[in-house]
């Protein structure tokens, strides 16, 4: 293994709230290559960035984004919940990976047209499940593609000819040597998601996967540094 990709999860939240420009310019500085955001559409069909599909966690107002237009979203949240476009910026250079929670055929449509619009195909990479990532393949065949996996099953043939993922994105508890080495042997690349111990780092690492999301950036990337190559 050449280099373990270190992703933000949502930014760098330990830091900086979640899914905000602070929060992906700080996982950014921290050393991240990439960053996870999570993006859903507003009542006027705006992609922005929340992983809830609600304000009530992370703002205090009990209100689906789904009711909210992009005007209101922002007199919420003190004009802090980026726009998608907003966050491609914000990246510059660097990778996104875009999760799709609850994605539907619309909203999925809608997001691939604004990476798309924006210049940025080539250094975003979609996660979720089955059904938002056939909705993904189907908006851009060269999209590049982590099929979300929860289960030691493996994902049905059918689906992976139909989705054609890049990677397998595997919850991390779930990995081991033999199943990263299976998954290589596929022809496929592994990432995990959340590792946030050091002790789940280093595993992960043995394993050998090729990528691994985290809401500690800082302290994954000392890891790397101790003598995992990168």
């Amino acid at each position: 293994m050449d280099h373990v990709t270190v992703v933000g999860h949502r930014g760098d939240p330990y830091r900086v709230r979640e899914n905000t420009v602070p929060s992906i310019v700080s996982a950014i500085e921290g050393g991240a290559d990439t960053v996870e955001i999570d993006v859903r559409l507003t009542e006027d069909g705006v992609p922005v960035l929340l992983h809830d599909d609600g304000l009530k966690r992370l703002w205090g107002h009990d209100v689906a984004l789904a009711d909210l237009t992009l005007e209101q979203v922002r007199d919420m949240t003190y004009d802090e919940i980026p726009t998608l476009r907003e966050a491609l910026i914000a990246a510059g250079s660097r990778r996104l990976m875009i999760d799709l929670p609850g994605g539907d055929e619309g909203s999925v449509r809608t997001v691939v047209g604004i990476v798309r619009e924006c210049g940025a195909s080539e250094r975003v990479l979609y996660c979720a499940g089955g059904v938002a990532m056939l909705h993904v393949r189907a908006a851009d065949p060269s999209a590049e593609i982590a099929l979300t996996w929860t289960s030691l099953a493996p994902p049905r043939t059918a689906l992976l000819e139909a989705v054609r993922p890049r990677w397998l994105n595997y919850r991390f508890g779930l990995l081991s040597r033999a199943l990263v080495d299976k998954v290589h042997r596929d022809g496929y690349l592994v990432s995990a998601w959340t590792a946030d111990t050091r002790h789940s780092m280093r595993k992960l690492i043995a394993h050998g996967v090729d990528s691994i999301t985290t809401n500690r950036v800082d302290a994954l990337v000392a890891e790397l540094r101790r003598g995992a190559p990168r």
